[in-house]
């Protein structure tokens, strides 16, 4: 049975709503582990923001980050999978276009995250370990 992104993605990614403001989405951001916030609005992938979104749409804009939406300054991922996408073949686009995490959609709506290094945890768990004492 071939692996598919649904097996490896993180289902819980760091949400958004798109009329929070700049200021709640860079709170999420402070912590280490996060490194981007999805934007969604009724399940739906509106963009994303960052460290550097936030700095360039809002502190060197000069807009108010209480005030401002994170739907007015969310950028639209590089790409997003298929939650149904083969594994090896999501893993190579990665690699290809050397993205470390891309969203995860099934029909525009977001489920998840697929990372390269959850990629190769599920790849690694999937080989078969190999036998390599002799049985004479």
């Amino acid at each position: 049975m071939t692996a598919r992104v649904r097996d490896a993605m993180v289902v819980e990614p760091r949400i958004c709503d798109g009329g929070a403001s700049a200021q709640q989405a860079g709170e999420m951001l402070t912590r280490p582990e996060v490194r981007a916030v999805f934007v969604c609005e009724s399940g739906r992938l509106l963009g994303v923001v960052t460290r550097k979104t936030l700095v360039r749409e809002v502190v060197a804009a000069g807009r108010d980050p209480r005030s401002t939406a994170v739907r007015e300054i969310a950028e639209p991922p590089n790409a997003t999978v298929d939650s149904n996408s083969p594994l090896d073949e999501a893993f190579r686009f990665l690699e290809q276009h050397d993205y470390e995490r891309v969203p995860v959609v099934d029909d525009g709506r977001l489920v998840g995250v697929l990372s390269r290094s959850g990629i190769q945890r599920r790849l690694a768990e999937d080989e078969e370990p190999r036998d390599t004492s002799s049985t004479s």
